[in-house]
């Protein structure tokens, strides 16, 4: 199993993410990088983000911002 991210602006458009990010074995490893750097990602261009697992959509998309 690949976890993945994939990183958006709000409108959905999607962008290239100034951190780069792997591809995770489990849920929660994914979720603690993006606890990790989400403050780069954001100030990076990217509003949102959304989790695939295998290429399905597991949730999101989800803001970075927590006023958003």
């Amino acid at each position: 199993m690949a976890w993945t991210w994939r990183f958006e602006k709000s409108d959905g458009t999607e962008v290239e993410p100034v951190v780069t990010p792997e591809e995770f074995t489990t849920q929660g490893d994914a979720e603690s990088w993006i606890g990790e750097h989400w403050r780069d990602l954001l100030g990076g261009g990217a509003d949102q983000v959304t989790l695939s697992e295998d290429g399905t959509k597991i949730y999101g998309p989800m803001p970075l911002n927590a006023e958003s």
